[in-house]
């Protein structure tokens, strides 16, 4: 059964989602949330393994709560559901934490499938959204790739990563957003570490960070 906490201040949204999940024998909706810090209350009362979690509420907003959520419960997937599909708002939700983003025109079929592939660990991010982040990251000056172009030797694709890796970005989000099997994007991120001459993600970030910042 997988326990999940809607977090929501419109409060007839709220009860239609509750009623779309409650139609699946595998989910249980835990608990309501009206704003941002009873997301963040609820979620330490009652440990859901989802929170279904819109962006723009009173008080705090969806963004900061899944901050708030994913520091002291990691386990916990947070996926996000709004009308607005605003890159600034889907990027601060993906690295803040978030498993995936799901607009609210959603059906109800795709969003019972997104909780439970949130679930089971997948990063949930429809094609458009997907576009936007990877647009997102393309919209980085050309000094910066420039840089990173002379220093390492970068493919067009590498420094696109690696402008990626510096945001934040995990594995899956990198291939999801650029469509790419989690091999391939692997495959790249190693080739970075190998010419950033680093070992880990952590110094070839490190060392990419103080070349974009000198």
């Amino acid at each position: 059964m997988i326990k999940v906490l809607l977090a929501d201040d419109q409060a007839i949204l709220a009860d239609g989602v509750k009623s779309v999940l409650e139609t699946c024998e595998e989910i249980k909706v835990a608990g309501i949330a009206r704003d941002g810090f009873e997301a963040v209350r609820l979620t330490d009362e009652l440990l859901p393994d989802v929170v279904l979690m819109d962006i723009r509420m009173p008080n705090m907003n969806g963004v900061i709560a899944t901050r708030e959520i994913k520091r002291a419960h990691p386990e916990v997937k947070v996926l996000v559901l709004t009308t607005f599909d605003d890159s600034d708002y889907i990027l601060n939700a993906i690295n803040n934490g978030a498993s995936g983003y799901l607009l609210k025109d959603t059906s109800s079929s795709a969003l019972i499938d997104a909780i439970k592939n949130a679930y089971e660990g997948d990063t949930i991010l429809p094609a458009k959204i997907a576009r936007r982040i990877a647009d997102a990251a393309r919209l980085v000056s050309n000094d910066r790739e420039i840089k990173l172009k002379r220093a390492y030797s970068f493919s067009d694709r590498e420094v696109e990563i690696a402008l990626m890796l510096c945001e934040g970005f995990t594995n899956k989000q990198i291939a999801s957003a650029l469509k790419l099997t989690d091999g391939t994007s692997r495959n790249y991120i190693s080739a970075i570490y190998e010419k950033t001459g680093s070992d880990n993600r952590a110094a070839a970030v490190e060392k990419m960070k103080a070349l974009l910042q000198s």
